[in-house]
């Protein structure tokens, strides 16, 4: 058991998957098919558990559920420095770098314990439910000491630090959620359920934005900039309640509401970029609380499934604040330290659908789409670098199979754009005025976009009674 535990931690560390900001849109290739359709229609087990306990009421048998995919994804971050910033003549400095993280892996496993002749069901899940995660390589083409600089094709964002850019840009943020459901059928139509949650997050930064900076000499440093963190890692809890109901004639409606996932502090120990030692800091960041609605309808030959879900980052530790932080003591009391205070995102609405047709014996296909807004304002798009992963629109389509009586095969495609870039200005602590307070560089620019591409397979398990 301890060696599993060990597997499944590994596993679910290396998985780098976002939807909704940092939220995966949905869970297992049944759920992802469906666009995340699954608060009132839940075709499978994975979905239900991650998206309302309630629903789990409709399985009637011992049921394992494993899921494994391969997620690709293609960041792109740009940025542009107005004409004349290197100098009297220099002209207008615009590039754009691409991720280089190639493929991860996306793990989900669940299991659910029913009986037609018992009104109590009971659930067990671990899914990776967030993350993000990009490597931008440090630019060589600069214009000191490269005699060959060309202007039009360097990223300045991806400067060495001396330089006055991040230099190489990389970030790994994974959060593992298990999950220990019951569900209890009041009629049978009507079922409630509730799921108590452990989750572990771990984030490692290149460079650490939380950590105040090295400044140059000219401002009292030695110039080494912003530190390397560490995998810093720590432990949260949180809950999920659920309603469900289902009429006899096809007609579902669910409703559930997941808490705020409270973690403790992640501690990183810090590294300059020449190998010294940099002071050690402390972030604290939660996962959003989620509330969720949906509509199903079921006939023999189809299966809808539409929900809408509000994702709440405005109240969230890491995500409400925004800025640069102040130093509240010593010779930098009242001046900001060059550390960010967070993301600074808005709530999240996010729009899933989804559609199965049985018409196939022993096939049944399914098309998902799934929308979701910016959390990102324009004007702090410059503090998201780390975390770009803002899927716009996603596409999706699946099947099942059955390999005998008790095996199923499932299988997804999903691809997904970011729409807009979402682009804003380049800020510095040093450029801070009553007039500017985040510190905008005029004339800058900062942005990204991506794509993102998956293929999953999973295995459903059905006991013999």
């Amino acid at each position: 058991m301890k060696h599993l535990l060990k597997f499944v931690v590994l596993l679910f560390s290396s998985a780098v998957f976002a939807q909704a900001g940092h939220i995966m849109q949905g869970v297992g290739a049944v759920n992802m098919s469906m666009g995340g359709a699954a608060t009132a229609q839940p075709l499978d087990i994975s979905g239900a558990l991650q998206w309302n306990p309630a629903a789990i009421s409709v399985f009637d048998n011992k049921i394992a559920d494993f899921n494994i995919g391969a997620f690709f994804s293609s960041p792109e971050l740009s940025s542009t420095l107005p004409a004349g910033m290197f100098g009297t003549g220099t002209p207008e400095v615009s590039g754009l770098t691409k991720d280089d993280r190639g493929v991860s892996p996306m793990p989900a496993l669940a299991m659910v314990w029913g009986n037609e002749n018992s009104k109590h069901t009971f659930g067990v899940s671990a899914f990776g439910i967030s993350g993000f995660g990009v490597t931008f390589p440090e630019e060589a083409n600069v214009i000191n000491p490269n005699p060959s600089w060309n202007p039009s094709d360097s990223n300045p964002i991806n400067y060495p630090q001396t330089m006055g850019g991040f230099g190489h840009i990389e970030s790994d943020y994974m959060l593992l959620q298990v999950g220990l459901a019951y569900s209890f059928e009041i009629t049978d139509n009507f079922s409630i359920g509730i799921q108590p949650t452990v989750n572990y997050a771990a984030l490692e930064l290149a460079p650490n934005p939380i950590s105040p900076p090295d400044f140059p000499v000219s401002m009292g440093g030695t110039g080494k900039g912003y530190p390397t963190s560490d995998k810093a890692s720590a432990i949260g809890y949180g809950g999920q309640v659920g309603l469900f109901y289902h009429s006899d004639g096809g007609v579902k409606v669910g409703a559930s509401y997941k808490t705020a996932q409270k973690f403790n502090d992640l501690e990183f120990k810090n590294t300059y970029v020449d190998g010294t030692a940099a002071p050690d800091v402390a972030f604290n960041m939660d996962y959003p609380a989620i509330l969720s609605f949906g509509l199903g309808y079921s006939t023999d030959l189809f299966d809808l499934a539409l929900d809408f879900r509000e994702v709440d980052y405005k109240n969230t530790a890491g995500f409400e604040a925004s800025g640069w932080q102040i130093a509240s003591s010593g010779p930098m009391a009242g001046y900001p330290t060059g550390a960010v205070n967070g993301f600074g995102w808005k709530n999240v609405q996010i729009l899933s659908a989804g559609i199965q047709y049985k018409g196939i014996e022993k096939l049944p296909l399914r098309v998902g789409y799934t929308y979701s807004s910016n959390p990102i304002d324009e004007e702090l798009a410059f503090f998201s670098i780390p975390a770009t992963a803002v899927i716009k629109h996603a596409f999706q389509l699946g099947f099942s199979y059955p390999l005998n009586d008790n095996l199923m095969l499932n299988g997804v495609y999903h691809h997904g754009e970011s729409g807009d870039k979402t682009e804003g200005t380049m800020l510095s602590p040093m450029a801070i005025s009553p007039t500017n307070p985040l510190g905008a560089i005029p004339g800058t620019k900062v942005g990204y976009e991506m794509t993102t591409d998956m293929v999953m397979i999973g295995v459903s398990y059905t006991f013999s009674k």
